[in-house]
């Protein structure tokens, strides 16, 4: 009896705990917030999504998925219902794609807009909103592969046409042909080589020597240069040239200043005075011009002469 009331006592202890380990895992995945209803209807394929799948709206969960099923209104479609927060900011413009976690293979849903200005997308419980799905990464690269399989397959046709049996020849041929240019050209330059410097051995010596002479002249200019200096050092010392030509200098200004002082005034008074004496000459002999007479009588009133009224005989009384 003591044995069965420690295993009854064992059994309802384990169901006890896992009750509560059940109530608490209810407790941690409860949803704290109001969510809303969202529909999605597509033909592309949803591989690798599952019911409770995370829905982000740019990468922040927002919601789960709660039913993967056939649009009964569109024959052929797949129906993925979301719950999505209430507070998710879905416009108009949202579009959902699928994305995958790593390397699982697991799919989510990712919520995303266009970033332009557009209404809010108002949720309705009992007929909920419609999101599109556009085609995610791996779609794309599917819907491309045949194109790109079709791509490589005329590629590869092209080179296999490229390198047939004739074209490898003429490939080979011309290969030949680039290598006998090669040495052409080794030769050739080789041959330059020993010509050019053939050549530019007598230029070289040529070319030292008129250096060396340039060098010599280059010193008699300094040479030259030196004795150009002794000379304006001579020019320039007391009691040279310079000195000289600047004493002189002296006393041409000193002169130049007596004459415009002294001198010119003087000759100045004389130009005047003969100026004058110039004038009354010229009056004079305007007068005389005018009355020639005056020389003889002075400048008193002329006498009539015969003839004219007044005339008398000179001694003869009246």
């Amino acid at each position: 009896m003591e044995n069965k009331a420690h295993a009854l006592a064992a059994g309802i202890f384990v169901a006890l705990l896992t009750a509560l380990v059940l109530a608490l895992a209810a407790w941690l995945t409860r949803d704290t917030g109001a969510r809303d209803s969202y529909e999605i209807s597509t033909r592309e394929t949803v591989s690798g999504l599952q019911e409770q799948a995370p829905v982000r709206f740019r990468g922040v969960d927002v919601g789960k998925v709660r039913e993967i099923g056939f649009d009964p209104k569109v024959a052929g479609n797949v129906l993925i219902r979301l719950e999505v927060d209430r507070e998710t900011p879905l416009t108009r413009g949202s579009f959902a794609t699928l994305s995958y976690q790593g390397v699982t293979g697991l799919a989510f849903v990712q919520l995303s807009d266009d970033g332009k200005p557009s209404p809010r997308l108002e949720p309705n419980d009992e007929v909920p909103p419609r999101i599109p799905l556009r085609p995610g990464l791996l779609q794309r690269l599917e819907e491309k592969g045949e194109v790109i399989l079709e791509q490589v397959q005329t590629a590869t046709e092209r080179v296999n046409a490229l390198l047939d049996d004739t074209n490898q020849k003429r490939i080979a041929s011309a290969l030949e042909n680039i290598a006998r240019a090669s040495d052409s050209a080794n030769q050739l330059a080789k041959s330059l080589d020993s010509t050019v410097n053939r050549r530019l051995d007598p230029a070289l010596a040529e070319a030292t020597t008129t250096m060396r002479g340039l060098q010599k002249a280059a010193d008699q200019v300094g040479v030259t240069a030196a004795q150009f200096g002794k000379a304006a050092e001579r020019m320039n010392a007391p009691g040279g040239p310079f000195d000289r030509i600047s004493e002189g200098t002296d006393a041409l200004s000193g002169a130049a200043e007596n004459l415009s002082v002294s001198t010119l005034p003087r000759v100045n008074r004389a130009a005047d005075d003969t100026g004058r004496a110039a004038r009354t000459l010229t009056r004079t002999l305007n007068q005389l011009s005018d009355n020639p007479q005056s020389l003889v009588y002075g400048d008193g009133a002329v006498p009539p002469g015969p003839g004219e009224p007044g005339f008398q005989v000179p001694g003869s009384r009246k």
